[in-house]
């Protein structure tokens, strides 16, 4: 049975207050001593655990390391990353028919996405490590991520891509921050499989969201929405729908919150309800949520034009599918066609996202419609990526560009037309 209490004392293995901890099985292990990503007794996920928990009151500066005294270290190898917008869409509020509604777009990190927030702790811990090269599997974000942290702290980065299955502008990312790049003959999870053969090899250090120290960075969305959203309202957000993929962000927020009712920060009640959404070619969460599973059942065959979470076998179900359940939230699978309509709405209001990331709109929509997200409610929807992540299905969303003939009277013509 999956265990997410926060509160003990620290082991015999803990390092200044640190360790990590197995999440069935409960073994602690020393966090820094060797690269570890599951519990060698059980195989079970590892999540990092710590002596103390701060409060608000505890956090200063700006961007990821703002939360600090909630992380493994004071500084790591920044860009800087964080402190990202929560947009207002007045329109999209008013169609949509909730109290209010909040766009927190990650795509407005230095290499274009969340990711980057995971990147900047777990090259850190990297350092503190030793390793000589990172590594990791990718649908085009983390890759881009990786590569720009990677460089940034000289180190060699390996990426295994699916082949023909990743944005053009991730790729291109990736080769430019000096990234090794390997296109495999399978989907992600194919090269995620790999990628971990490699990690337990000790060929490389394993920065995908199975390394626990990744969804600490993450987290950091988590404090940054409840900090802006209670700065401007007073109050706190009622649901944070969020597109979901490996599911590290669904698990990341929740143990920030977690967190932060274990400090006494929160109340229990104000904790926001969870909701993922996933495309309907790529849903084992929703289906995981909708059956009552533990687990998701792996999905072989996945496809979605929403390439960031065409994934079909979430590596952090086992700590997500709790924090939906938890936090009173759900999961819901959207269609592609309801991702893309997102995308251009969003961008009617100058919010610019890749496809995946539209998908916590296409998600709200739906609920809305089945009555189950209320119009009293206060959501904020979490986007994930940045626009010219893959430009071309922004091509394909957006208008068609018009010939006209170099000659101003004709073009006046034409748009009077």
């Amino acid at each position: 049975m999956t265990e997410l209490s926060l509160g003990s004392s620290p082991p015999e293995a803990a390092a200044d207050g640190v360790w990590l901890a197995c999440i069935e099985c409960g073994r602690t292990l020393a966090p820094f001593d060797e690269p570890t990503y599951r519990c060698p007794d059980c195989d079970g996920l590892l999540e990092a655990r710590y002596e103390e928990y701060p409060t608000f009151e505890d956090f200063s500066g700006r961007g990821v390391w703002r939360y600090a005294a909630a992380l493994p270290f004071e500084s790591g190898v920044s860009l800087p990353e964080g402190d990202t917008p929560l947009h207002e869409v007045p329109r999209l509020e008013a169609d949509v028919g909730v109290r209010s509604l909040r766009v927190k777009h990650e795509g407005m990190n230095p290499t274009g996405s969340f990711k980057d927030r995971g990147m900047t702790v777990g090259v850190r811990v990297a350092q503190e490590l030793g390793v000589d090269r990172l590594a990791c599997a990718s649908t085009g974000n983390t890759s881009a991520a990786l590569a720009a942290y990677g460089g940034r702290a000289g180190v060699e980065t390996l990426v295994l891509l699916p082949a023909g299955k990743v944005a053009a502008g991730k790729v291109a990312q990736a080769a430019l921050h000096g990234a090794r790049i390997l296109e495999v003959d399978g989907n992600f999870d194919a090269c995620l499989d790999v990628v971990a053969e490699l990690a337990n090899m000790g060929e490389a250090y394993l920065l995908n969201s199975l390394n626990p120290f990744r969804l600490e960075g993450q987290k950091t969305i988590g404090f940054e929405i409840l900090e802006s959203f209670l700065a401007e309202y007073d109050r706190y957000p009622d649901r944070i729908v969020l597109p979901v993929g490996n599911a590290g962000n669904t698990a990341a927020l929740y143990k920030a919150f977690r967190e932060l009712v274990e400090a006494g920060a929160l109340d229990e009640a104000e904790v926001p309800m969870l909701t993922g959404v996933q495309a309907e070619g790529a849903a084992p969460m929703v289906e995981a949520i909708e059956e009552g599973l533990d687990d998701t059942r792996r999905w072989e065959d996945v496809e979605t034009r929403a390439t960031a979470i065409r994934i079909g076998n979430p590596v952090n179900a086992r700590k997500a599918l709790p924090g939906i359940r938890g936090t009173g939230g759900t999961a819901v699978a959207v269609a592609d066609e309801a991702i893309v309509d997102a995308q251009r709405t969003l961008a009617e209001e100058g919010v610019g996202v890749e496809p995946a990331s539209a998908a916590s709109i296409a998600g709200l929509r739906k609920l809305r419609e089945s009555g189950t997200v209320d119009d009293d409610e206060d959501v904020v929807c979490l986007t994930t990526g940045h626009l010219l992540k893959d430009p071309d299905a922004a091509a394909a969303a957006g208008r068609d560009p018009e010939p006209v003939p170099n000659d101003t009277e004709a073009i006046l013509g034409h748009l009077a037309e």
